[in-house]
């Protein structure tokens, strides 16, 4: 891979000879603009405005343009004299837990090589203190024009540098938000909960560029003579959502359905809202479940048998059988004694 930059990493008194790789490629469909009556190529032409002609690409300059519109003339030697220690080198500044970025302040990302074979053991040192710490390094560097921030971190066995934005390029949502106090029902979140565990999760690998594709089929379909790729219709639906938690639910049973996956999904009035894969079959067997339990409870409450409540009756029915023999043969003993005692008189 080409390199775009050259320079050094400062690690304290360590320096890192290092090349900046471009991490990532563009696989955009380019277009180029033409005549529409003739296909003729329309151009830009760089034309100076005071001599109103066509300059070359070795004439152009750079020039900071002030606010009543003069030029002043700035080379690269103006830019590469410039009294920061960051023009050829990436200067690591601090050493921060991952979490403390915002994902919103990354850029492009960048492969540092190591920069030849004496650069090879301290590159080494950084990125195995990288891996042991689990922090990333913030660095300064200058590129293009302007001093940059930037995080270093280990993808692999290499070090990878992403291009941060500064903190005071990051704007506040002011506005983005929605307006009011916007109420959502708990049983709207335990739906929205059961749509996202029944989409899951996704391997990155698996996603592709469909547009992308789709205009590579076109271009090649016209190359050919062919008639361009039919669009299908757009399934029906969408506009504005009239019942949320109706479309949430047809949203989690689309989801079942797209993965192989059966079941109900019910609206809960008050426990959470879970798609039930096997729920229908459990609450058909419940049912029918519960008429049985019913009638062997009312069975064993009349003192019949069967079912938990069915054995409780028969033990309190012996119980009331033990207590009438014992007073029954209590009653016989204080007879005899009455007996005895009349005999004895």
């Amino acid at each position: 891979m080409r390199s775009i930059w050259n320079g050094a990493i400062s690690f304290g008194l360590v320096s890192i000879p290092i090349k900046l790789v471009n991490a990532t490629e563009n696989h955009n469909v380019s277009f180029r603009q033409i005549h529409t009556e003739d296909g003729g190529r329309i151009r830009y032409r760089k034309v100076c405005e005071l001599e109103n002609k066509e300059v070359s690409q070795a004439e152009i300059g750079k020039a900071y343009e002030e606010s009543d519109g003069s030029m002043i003339p700035i080379t690269d030697d103006d830019l590469q004299q410039l009294p920061i220690p960051t023009a050829k080198t990436i200067e690591i500044v601090a050493f921060v837990p991952t979490e403390r970025i915002d994902p919103m302040q990354m850029e492009s990302a960048y492969y540092l090589a190591a920069g030849g074979a004496q650069a090879a053991k301290p590159y080494t040192l950084l990125r195995e203190a990288l891996k042991r710490s689990n922090k990333v390094a913030i660095a300064k560097f200058a590129l293009r024009g302007r001093e940059r921030l930037g995080m270093l971190r280990v993808v692999d066995e290499a070090i990878v540098m992403h291009g941060l934005l500064w903190p005071d390029e990051i704007r506040q949502p002011e506005g983005v938000a929605p307006e009011g106090d916007v109420r959502v029902r708990e049983q709207e979140l335990d739906l929205a909960d059961a749509l996202m565990d029944t989409l899951g999760e996704v391997d990155l690998d698996d996603l592709h560029d469909e547009y992308r594709e789709a205009v590579e089929e076109m271009v090649a379909a016209k190359a050919a003579g062919q008639e361009a790729p039919v669009v299908p219709e757009a399934p029906e639906g969408g506009g504005k959502v009239l019942d949320l938690m109706a479309a949430l639910e047809n949203s989690v049973r689309a989801a079942q359905q797209s993965r192989g996956e059966g079941g109900e999904v019910h609206r809960m009035e008050g426990s959470r809202a879970t798609p039930k894969e096997t729920s229908g079959k459990k609450s058909t067997s419940t049912a029918k479940k519960s008429p049985a339990r019913k009638t062997a409870s009312s069975r064993g409450g009349s003192g019949g048998s069967g079912g938990s409540r069915g054995s409780g009756g028969s033990g309190g029915s012996a119980k009331k059988s033990t207590t009438t023999g014992k007073r029954t043969a209590a009653k016989k003993t204080t007879a005899k004694k009455t007996a005895s005692r009349k005999k004895s008189a």
